[in-house]
């Protein structure tokens, strides 16, 4: 309000010499929190952004881009630099120990400048008095002023309460849709699967044929999570003749929601508006709410700032900046519902093929196309073949000739609703082995995951919020009809299992989490007593709800130095790559599935501008070009912001250091949002 800027401008103006002129806007809009940091209310004469100021001589509008364009910086570095990590070697370093949750073998700990500074905590004496007292009130309000000048524009959507209606129709639509996959609804089967286009192999001269509109272009996706429905559907947009090959057995989609965010509903726009007019409408929103980091449990200090468990220390919306690039709101939405949509509106009935794992294939050459080999023996022919495969994609195994083994099955948007918990166990120990072989890089973390059919506490307030803590952090959004998909991931090497049910413990995957997320007693293994919102949500789940897997992700840049790849990262004659194929990320930021498609979208663009088979090998090569800086930097922000949320708790009790980093995370975040919300890519 008024009294508050006026109050924030004439303080300011009292501290800091770099406000002796008339403050800047952003005091009175976005950044106002900014300056309501630990910075001002201790009145220290050293001020970082003062400092900033008069050192290098820049206005306040620079420091802003200063702000977010350093942090870029330092990512893009950061990537450059694990984009040449070799798979075998560690990015964290264990110990090994017993620890009263039964997990026998190596702990993870801090890495790199982080173990340093955690080094030089425990040796410094610790003085008792200055982690007491009273955290500002401030930290605990769910909506600051700058989120709610935001949410209370106009065009900006409002949040509706939830209600019985609306809970019980997007609850009936996500078990009809899963019904509707189990049933093979829409797929090829039976008298159609045998006389299905892609079964024969055309006589096509040397150096290929012309596309035309009786003869258009012809397409094998591999892979039907939804990297390969979106690709499928952007070829059916264009006339091209396309066929989507599934590994799985049973098209059961695999996790909770996904968060749809805007510049994938651009791209879906863009690509089928009926697509994107169905998707909004079986949404729910979750920009019209506000979204942040809280710490877990108590910390801090009287120098850097305190804390208790659950305050905010960083609180931002998503729709401001989707509004300035003239996108639409961020939905979430479920996953058999999104498969559903695209079978249905995407493409003829019979384009999806089950039971359909591509073993290998082969480059015809001369603009004849391709050869695919499933792995029952059969045969399909297609001008251009992509690999929308997954993570583990057999297509980018064959591409790129990487050694045996190196393609898997995958816990992906389709096979993985299949498994259960014997079958995950075994992937578990096997995957280990197979990302050695295909060059994927573990994160350091397992994650447990879970939709909770539960209405949070803070639903009306909060749509996404991440609890951080040491060597742990709890992320949880709204799914929709009062469900919370929530994910807890705890920094551990590869190959981890939990023990086997057993009558003295029936719930082995919920003991382990109630412990490591404890919120009364001693808390955890380290003593912390975290906000009871996480148990809130791992105890609104099942046993069998909760699933388990290592989360692995892999640079997109260049590991190699062959000059093919150089020119083309992501694809070589008639066959590409996209998606987790091409630049398996981190979820933190949720832009996996996004970034999904719009390879999609770019993709088929490339290729609609084809008209000559011949013409293809560049075109994809082109697609590669122009998608793999972006989802680089994407990646890069993922697979950072992973490995420093575990140290944020850290920062908590550094003076200048852990004030300063929570400012420049609340500055930079618009500068991030902006990047991934374009209209372009």
């Amino acid at each position: 309000n008024n009294n508050t800027i006026k109050n924030e401008k004439n303080h300011l103006r009292s501290i800091s010499p770099c406000f002796d002129t008339e403050p800047p806007a952003i005091i009175s809009d976005q950044y106002l929190q900014v300056f309501q940091s630990p910075f001002v209310s201790l009145r220290y004469n050293f001020h970082p952004l003062n400092w900033i100021s008069k050192t290098c001589k820049m206005t306040n509008r620079q420091i802003k881009r200063f702000g977010g364009l350093a942090l870029a910086a330092l990512i893009l570095s950061a990537q450059s630099a694990s984009a040449f990590i070799s798979p075998t070697s560690s990015r964290t370093a264990f110990t090994t120990s017993t620890t009263s949750l039964h997990v026998t073998g190596q702990q993870a700990s801090s890495i790199g400048p982080a173990a340093l500074l955690r080094d030089l905590k425990q040796k410094l004496p610790q003085i008792e008095w200055l982690a007491e007292g009273e955290a500002p009130a401030s930290n605990k309000i769910d909506i600051p002023d700058h989120v709610a000048h935001v949410l209370a524009q106009p065009n900006a959507p409002k949040r509706i309460a939830e209600n019985e209606e609306r809970t019980a129709r997007i609850r009936a639509r996500a078990t009809q849709a899963s019904e509707d996959a189990m049933a093979l609804r829409g797929m090829l089967i039976g008298e159609e699967d045998e006389k299905a286009w892609w079964r024969t192999q055309r006589t096509i001269p040397d150096g290929g044929r012309e596309i035309t509109k009786d003869d258009p272009l012809t397409v094998i996706v591999a892979g039907g999570g939804l990297a390969g429905l979106v690709v499928a559907a952007a070829c059916h947009s264009k006339a091209m003749k396309v066929a989507l090959f599934e590994q799985a057995s049973s098209y059961a989609p695999y996790g909770g929601p996904i968060q749809i965010q805007s510049n994938a509903l651009r791209a879906l726009q863009q690509i089928n508006p009926t697509i994107f007019e169905e998707l909004v409408a079986a949404g729910t929103c979750t920009a019209d709410r506000v979204s942040g980091l809280k710490i877990g449990y108590r910390k801090g200090n009287k120098l850097a700032g305190l804390y208790d468990a659950g305050d905010w220390l960083v609180r931002f919306d998503t729709i401001g900046p989707a509004l300035e690039a003239g996108l639409p709101a961020t939905v979430v939405v479920d996953r058999p519902v999104i498969q559903q949509i695209l079978v249905k509106h995407g493409f003829p009935e019979g384009t999806v093929r089950i039971k359909s794992r591509i073993q290998s294939f082969e480059d015809l050459g001369k603009g004849k196309g391709v050869c695919v080999t499933l792995e029952d023996g059969t045969k399909a022919y297609a001008d251009v073949l992509v690999g929308a495969d997954g993570i583990w994609s057999q297509v980018r195994k064959t591409l790129h000739e990487l050694d045996d083994g190196a393609g898997g099955f995958a816990a992906s948007g389709a096979a993985g609703g299949a498994l259960d918990d014997a079958e995950a166990r075994k992937l578990a120990r096997d995957t280990v082995k197979i990302a050695a072989k295909a060059d994927r890089r573990f994160s350091g973390f397992t994650c447990y995951a879970a939709l909770a059919p539960h209405r949070a506490s803070n639903i009306e307030n909060v749509s996404y919020q991440i609890l951080l803590g040491e060597k742990k952090y709890f992320v949880s959004t709204d799914g929709g009809g009062e469900r919370q998909q929530w994910f807890a991931l705890i920094r551990e090497p590869a190959g981890g299992v939990d023990p086997e049910p057993t009558p003295e413990d029936p719930t082995p995957k919920l003991t382990r989490l109630r412990k490591e997320f404890a919120c009364t007693g001693s808390g955890d293994d380290d003593g912390n007593v975290w906000d009871p919102f996480a148990l809130e949500l791992i105890n609104a789940s099942s046993e069998d709800d909760i699933k388990r897997r290592d989360l692995y992700d892999g640079a997109p840049l260049l590991t190699t130095l062959d000059p093919q790849r150089l020119v083309s990262p992501w694809a070589k004659g008639p066959v590409a790559l996209c998606g987790d194929a091409a630049h398996p990320m981190m979820p933190n930021l949720g832009q996996g599935g996004c970034q999904a498609t719009e390879d999609g979208y770019r993709l088929v663009e490339e290729l609609a501008k084809a008209q000559h088979t011949r013409d293809v090998p560049w075109l994809l090569g082109g697609y590669s070009r122009v998608r793999v800086i972006r989802t680089a930097i994407i990646q890069g922000f993922a697979q950072l912001g992973s490995d420093l949320l575990v140290d944020f708790d850290l920062m908590m009790t550094i003076p200048f250091l852990g004030p300063f980093f929570l400012t420049m995370t609340q500055l930079s975040m618009p500068w991030i949002l902006r990047f991934l919300y374009t209209a372009s890519f």
